[in-house]
């Protein structure tokens, strides 16, 4: 146990405990709502000596908060020895680029072989501990077969400060994709697609809500009229391929991040991704349209062609704006060599 963290309610508290608490506590604890309350439901809080219990409670200025914060318990995963690409590492954060293929985090489907099993193993227990256990503090994920960049916090307070940059949709991230047709909003059907609209300085935005589908509980589905979680994708392309265009390769920036955005926002306005099993439908290109070199690449590309190239945020700690960049993956990278040809 850690010595006990002593403040007062400040003026004006909301009407409940946990989030009054939230917006007291001492910066420097890095403590989020969620931690807090978990702490508060295993009595670990004390209001005015007593130990409080509901997370509902109601507070008055000026009373007397003690918090005990328990000492990371170890993570009950195990670590593995997994090559990482590390881009930069410091005390508080990581920055990885994730290979395509590897899950991020382990899930009945994929117990191991993750991101965390091998970041678990690069940290070798040097971790101070995030939500009161000992592991890395995954801020934002990436999708399986989507390679690119990711962030991850070391400690308490860096993974609080992380998290909030990413709810407030501050946090930079780009994408590279690989897209069926050209996106050109001089394309009557795609500027009467609903959400799309044009953006400023160029190319396209997408807005919609996003929710899981009604069918198939692995898919996300594009809704409107304030249904699902906003979502806005802003995209614009960089190079065409083919005679006629047969594929893009298009700049996608994320306004907000949602689980498959880019995939389903993408697919919506009528260029999914190329080798998208899920949403990239059953679009063919023309033979005529490539040569026969990249017809194959085309075919022979299998999975979707994303990848998380560029990552942007304030280091929660230092106060520090960093940017970090990834070059596409082998694979993307003869795709796009094969369609310039």
């Amino acid at each position: 146990m850690s010595d006990p963290l002593t403040f007062e309610i400040a003026a004006n508290p909301p009407a409940r405990l946990d989030k009054a608490l939230a917006r007291d506590v001492p910066e420097a604890a890095a403590l989020s709502r969620t931690r807090l309350a978990r702490l508060i439901e295993s009595g670990a809080v004390q209001i005015d000596g007593k130990v409080a219990s509901d997370p509902k409670a109601k507070v008055a200025e000026g009373m007397l908060v003690q918090i005990v914060v328990p000492a990371a318990q170890n993570y009950d995963v195990v670590a593995q020895d997994i090559p990482l690409d590390i881009v930069h590492e410091d005390d508080d954060v990581l920055v990885v680029n994730k290979p395509a293929g590897m899950v991020v985090h382990p899930a009945p489907g994929s117990p191991d072989g993750t991101l965390v099993n091998a970041l678990l193993h690069h940290f070798d227990g040097a971790l101070s501990g995030v939500g009161g256990e000992k592991r890395p503090g995954i801020v934002h994920r990436i999708d399986k077969d989507t390679s690119g960049l990711l962030v991850v916090a070391k400690s308490d307070r860096a993974h609080h400060g992380l998290a909030a940059q990413f709810e407030k949709h501050t946090a930079r991230r780009s994408y590279l994709a690989v897209v069926h047709g050209v996106p050109d909003v001089a394309d009557p059907r795609l500027m009467g697609t609903k959400g799309v609209s044009k953006a400023q300085g160029g190319g396209i935005t997408i807005t919609s809500g996003l929710a899981r589908h009604k069918t198939d509980r692995q898919r996300q589905a594009v809704l409107f009229g304030g249904q699902g979680r906003h979502a806005v994708t802003h995209a614009r392309v960089l190079e065409r391929f083919g005679s006629p265009a047969a594929c893009a390769l298009v700049q996608c920036r994320l306004e907000t991040g949602r689980t498959h955005q880019i995939r389903v926002h993408m697919a919506h306005a009528g260029h999914g991704l190329l080798g998208d099993p899920v949403y990239g439908g059953r679009r063919k290109i023309a033979p005529s349209a490539l040569s026969a070199g990249a017809l194959a690449a085309v075919q022979g590309f299998d999975r979707q062609a994303l990848h998380a190239a560029e990552l942007g945020f304030v280091h929660p700690v230092s106060d520090e704006h960093m940017l970090f960049e990834a070059a596409l993956p082998q694979d993307m990278a003869d795709l796009i060599e094969a369609l310039r040809q």
